[in-house]
């Protein structure tokens, strides 16, 4: 486990100042309509375990201070399977197309935060959405075109997750509330528009949210004392009940169905906890462990891969799931404060 030490002290505010360094330039994908990230003076503070980088709360564990920068390969577009790494709020997606290369092919101008698309687990089918553009808005992109389809708005400022069930109904989880009030609700958007309802939930901050085949909502985040939080809401339920989980996971990580067990991702440990769920509390049944990862802020799940956006190493990386171990690969690309990930075909 590789714990940063300033995630020790729960109480206390520590801020360390960074500059970014940037080796040359970056060259877009014509379809991208991005323009090139530029290196910058850093600011992060711990407000106990949550991040903030420039004033801005993340739902990663810990800052890697040195952005990387690379030449683009030309986008083709000729791929069927796409993957996108979200960096950090309001800057850039990295555009892949992995297993045909690990090599970055474009960029996702305005992207960052975290994504989500129309499956439970694996390629979504030719959308995704990713929460963290703006503040407030959560956009909804056509794949691999990356043309704005749909957004959708809610009165909160610090969004941090979404995800969707087999309907298309949208769920957005907030991390911190307005004036850096307590967080912790989720705005659900039935068939992903409207004004969408918001849902009180037991948790101080959330992180991650995601559906299980069932309709049932899973978001986990920390507590009024920055302590790890399961929460689910039922399908057809009013009200978010908390969830017991029979092990201890140290740091909120991704949510997701991954097409048997109701998988946990921690942060702290880089392993994923595969859980049944009967009733309020959760099983463990295995427990899959990565290493090389430093800090998977987002993984999203495929049949027989997971991808992590690694913000601890500036990059992404491809593991076997559920067998863990080594990385398969890693994307090469340019990447600043990796936070989120999904994949989707064309």
């Amino acid at each position: 486990m590789n714990t940063p030490g300033l995630l020790r002290c729960a109480g206390a505010v520590v801020v360390l100042v960074f500059v970014s360094a940037c080796g040359g330039g970056s060259t877009l994908s014509p379809s991208a309509g991005a323009v090139a990230p530029s290196a910058a003076t850093r600011k992060a503070t711990y407000v106990g375990r949550t991040l903030f980088v420039n004033g801005r709360p993340v739902t990663a564990a810990r800052l890697n201070p040195l952005p990387r920068y690379a030449e683009l390969v030309p986008d083709q577009l000729r791929s069927k399977k796409y993957e996108y790494i979200f960096n950090i709020y309001s800057s850039f997606g990295s555009i892949f197309n992995y297993p045909k290369s690990t090599q970055m092919i474009g960029e996702l101008g305005g992207g960052g935060g975290q994504g989500c698309t129309n499956v439970l687990y694996g390629y979504g089918n030719k959308i995704m959405w990713n929460a963290g553009r703006t503040n407030d808005v959560v956009t909804e992109y056509s794949v691999p075109d990356n043309k704005v389809l749909k957004t959708v708005s809610l009165n909160y400022t610090y969004t941090s997750s979404c995800a969707m069930n087999a309907a298309g109904d949208l769920a957005v989880g907030v991390l911190l509330g307005n004036s850096f009030g307590p967080g912790g609700q989720v705005v659900i958007f039935k068939n992903a528009t409207g004004s969408g309802k918001v849902y009180n939930t037991p948790l101080n901050k959330e992180y991650f949210g995601g559906y299980d085949p069932n309709g049932n909502l899973f978001a986990d985040g920390l507590d009024t004392s920055y302590s790890f939080m399961l929460v689910e809401l039922p399908k057809g339920h009013k009200k978010f009940v908390t969830i017991k989980t029979s092990n201890s996971p140290q740091f909120p990580g991704s949510v997701q169905w991954d097409g048997k067990y109701l998988s946990v991702f921690d942060q702290l440990t880089s392993e994923t906890y595969r859980y049944t769920v009967s009733g309020t509390t959760a099983t463990l049944q295995s427990t899959v462990q990565y290493s090389g990862a430093s800090d998977c802020a987002q993984t999203w799940i495929v049949t027989g891969l997971l991808y992590c956006a690694d913000a601890g190493n500036d990059d992404g990386e491809v593991y076997n799931y559920p067998a863990g171990g080594s990385p398969a690969a890693t994307l090469v690309g340019s990447f600043d404060e990796p936070l989120g990930v999904v994949a989707a075909h064309k």
